[in-house]
């Protein structure tokens, strides 16, 4: 699944290279180089996400530099990647013995390589600022104890709202901090658009089930538990997750105003269309709105972004995106694979993603993104931020669409009792087989 990010900047980097080099070899990506790094020899080849020639290519070529300069006589080969086919690229090349020794992930990909074996384990306190990372990030890499792939960069959901659509209802162009308060705002613009049949103050997409589940994370609920008997089993039917099913709903009943089956895919156009007040997306999502040719361009000085307040007090847990770097288990170079990524994420490295606005992997850098106007909305909603489980038949329960359907099904009348207990039953028919 492609990873997003929260801004765009810079220009094309020049790769170094087009030929990968892997082939059967070490399985530890723990091992050092050589005691003499300037004696170490071979090749290395780092597959990165296109958002990186794009968006920070100085840091790419400053870290190509200083392992450069530690390993002379290393050849180091970058390809640059896009997310529409880089699966398919990797799988080929893990078939046919030409994978790269590093390679980035996006955070929701990576366990399908883990249970592949296809991942070589890493060592989590020889990184900076590990003890620090995002947990719901560092969740992604981690699978029976071990850490298999090393964080990279973090993204959010967050509110985007029209701020010119707030200030005529309520009198103030700010989001609301706190859910009580967001209702009570969200009230007031439906009251102003009363009219206009089509218009939604929050326009909330009924089987958008990284929403929803959002909301059952924020209740102290879950998707699905690990066991003590060594079993994933789905949650969604324990009290506190159906709480938050409930609460998803009601607000999807109340303030969508178009049609309730219809998932989140492209929901900018509600709002680009002037049907809409607020949505809860990613931050990218905001461009779309008031960009030519998808959006309209006269909303760009009123779209904007908040954190989306949650029904504790707290901001409203998000999905945690993101990407993440590991080293291919069939590597032959796993050890001067697994240094690349330290300096690739080193903290050094980690503030000049910050500096470009763009979420680090670590609370440490991460917070004086809180209080930066154009990083707070979704710096704030990373803390408490939510994965998927970790299971080995994630894959199938997202493919056949359990949630989404669970979620449709309640929105035409199947009670939430009904419905996740049926959810609970599909997905314990798929969680614990490898999809």
């Amino acid at each position: 699944m492609k990873r997003q990010l929260i801004s765009t900047f810079g220009i094309a980097a020049l790769a170094i290279g087009m030929t990968a080099c892997s082939s059967s070899g070490s399985t530890s990506a723990d091992k050092s180089p050589a005691s003499d790094p300037k004696a170490a020899s071979g090749t290395v080849t780092v597959w990165l996400m296109d958002d990186a020639q794009k968006n920070w290519p100085d840091l790419v070529q400053r870290v190509n530099d200083e392992f450069a300069a530690k390993y002379p006589k290393v050849t180091l080969r970058l390809v640059y990647q896009g997310w529409a086919d880089k699966v398919t690229k990797l799988d080929k090349a893990l078939a046919d013995g030409s994978a790269p020794d590093v390679v980035e992930l996006g955070n929701t990909e990576t366990m399908k390589y883990v249970l592949s074996g296809a991942l070589a384990p890493v060592d989590r306190s020889s990184f900076d600022n590990s003890d620090a990372w995002i947990k719901a990030l560092a969740n992604t890499c981690t699978y029976q104890d071990k850490l298999w792939c090393v964080p990279y960069y973090a993204g959010a959901r967050v509110a985007i709202y029209n701020s010119a659509a707030f200030q005529q209802a309520t009198g103030s162009g700010e989001f609301p901090k706190t859910e009580t308060d967001l209702l009570a705002a969200l009230d007031r613009i439906a009251e102003k658009n009363k009219s206009d049949k089509s218009f939604s103050p929050l326009y909330m997409p009924g089987p958008y089930w990284y929403a929803a589940a959002s909301y059952v994370a924020a209740y102290g609920g879950s998707i699905a538990k690990f066991d003590s008997s060594g079993n994933w089993h789905g949650t969604l039917h324990d009290a506190k997750s159906q709480q938050g099913i409930s609460h998803f709903v009601d607000l999807v009943r109340k303030y969508n105003k178009g049609d309730l089956t219809v998932n989140e895919q492209n929901q900018y156009e509600a709002m680009a269309r002037g049907r809409a007040a607020s949505f809860y997306g990613n931050g990218y999502e905001a461009a779309s709105v008031a960009a030519p040719g998808t959006g309209d361009p006269s909303l760009k000085d009123a779209v904007k972004l908040a954190t989306m307040p949650g029904p504790d007090g707290k901001p409203l847990p998000t999905f945690i995106g993101g990407s993440d770097l590991a080293v291919t288990a069939k590597s032959q170079q796993t050890a001067l694979a697994a240094d690349w990524v330290r300096m690739f994420t080193s903290g050094k490295s980690q503030q000049a993603l910050a500096d470009k606005d763009i979420l680090p992997n670590n609370l440490t850098q991460l917070a004086p993104l809180k209080s930066k106007p154009s990083t707070a909305a979704a710096a704030n909603a990373v803390p408490d931020a939510w994965f998927t489980p970790l299971a080995p038949g994630w894959g199938a329960i997202e493919k056949q669409k359990i949630l989404p359907d669970m979620l449709t099904a309640i929105l035409k009348g199947k009670s939430v009792d009904q419905a996740t207990k049926d959810a609970d039953a599909a997905i314990d028919q798929l969680i614990n087989t490898q999809s």
